[in-house]
């Protein structure tokens, strides 16, 4: 089944059932209110949410079917209690790296990279990205997430496997511009990462067919910058550790709360055992900006793909084997904050 959450002028929104088409919902609160509270006791809820969307796709006039817009969509989660990305493609990571002259120290092969980013207020899946200064190397991040039931402390690979219980598409975006002077305090991220976007839907393992192993999602991660193709990587190749694993890392030390997301870092593929080449080029493109400057500093010396600007526009989108969007569509344009008033 396919979830999402309908804007009602509330912070969490209104739960709908969208169908497998993506063209209609139907209002699901009458089941859980939001998205949260199914996941909060998602073994009561998931089956009678299940037997609504059984009866919606039957065609059934049980429940009144409403057109799609997904202007009025929230992420799945407007909010969530945990936000944790990885960066499960090494391949970004060691395109970063050695563009400065480092090689990815051995211990990042065994130990998962992950940072714990801000989850109070993300953005919808056709919500602007506002910032105040392109200057900030403002970049899209395109990803794959889960959201997870409860996960115990310590909880081993089985039990992180079978704790997935929804899953979307993300637009992690990141101001490049800013992280060198963060990271180099020793405290993480912070101002370099704000507000991420996920798809209109969130879906059910089983909706993705033979394309979800358990842990990896198999399929290309179409992103587009402003209309043409920029990244084709495929989220299943090149994924050194799946989402079991990241979600096994994340509860070394504590336990991860029903609603937790758990991202995949930038999906990014190598071409032959060589960094990717450009989709004009034949390759498989990229999903952020940043690996083909990194690219252009390796073959170059200097990178000259300038990061977003204003008037920019980001699209990222998954499709299943018949062509069809699984997730709906991530569609942002890049815009300036608006002045302030005198006075404030």
């Amino acid at each position: 089944m396919k979830l999402a959450t309908l804007k009602n002028g509330t912070r969490d929104g209104k739960l709908v059932l969208v169908t497998r088409d993506l063209e209609f919902y139907v209002d699901a609160s009458a089941i859980a209110p939001t998205l949260q509270a199914a996941l909060d006791n998602w073994t009561v809820i998931a089956p009678r949410l299940q037997e609504l969307a059984d009866e919606v796709e039957a065609g059934s006039k049980i429940a009144k079917r409403i057109k799609l817009d997904t202007q009025e969509l929230h992420s799945p989660l407007p909010r969530a209690y945990q936000w944790a990305d990885g960066s499960a493609y090494l391949n970004h990571v060691e395109l970063v790296r050695k563009a400065r002259g480092a090689e990815i120290p051995q211990s990042f092969w065994t130990d998962p990279l992950m940072y714990q980013g801000g989850s109070d207020s993300f953005l919808g899946p056709r919500d602007d990205i506002v910032m105040a200064d392109p200057a900030w190397g403002i970049d899209m991040e395109g990803e794959i997430a889960v959201i997870t039931d409860d996960v115990p402390m310590g909880a081993n690979l089985e039990q992180a496997r079978s704790a997935i219980r929804l899953v979307m598409l993300v637009n992690d975006v990141s101001l490049r511009g800013l992280i060198p002077g963060e990271l180099a305090k020793g405290f993480g991220f912070f101002q370099s990462k704000p507000s991420s976007a996920f798809s209109p839907v969130a879906v059910t393992p089983d909706e993705l067919g033979d394309a979800w192993d358990g842990g990896k999602l198999h399929l290309p991660l179409h992103v587009d910058l402003n209309g043409a193709p920029f990244g084709r990587a495929n989220a299943g190749i090149d994924m050194t550790f799946d989402f079991a694993q990241l979600i096994a890392h994340a509860a070394r030390t504590r336990p991860l709360g029903a609603g937790t997301i758990i991202g995949s870092g930038t999906v990014s593929n190598k071409l032959g055992g060589e960094p990717g080449k450009p989709v004009a080029m034949g390759g498989v493109g990229y999903s952020c900006i940043a690996e083909i400057r990194m690219i252009e500093t390796i073959e170059t010396g200097a990178a000259s793909t300038p990061f977003l600007q204003f008037g920019d526009h980001v699209k990222i989108e998954m499709f299943g084997a018949d062509g069809a969007s699984i997730f709906g569509v991530i569609d942002q344009t890049v815009r300036p904050c608006p002045p302030k008033n005198d006075g404030d």
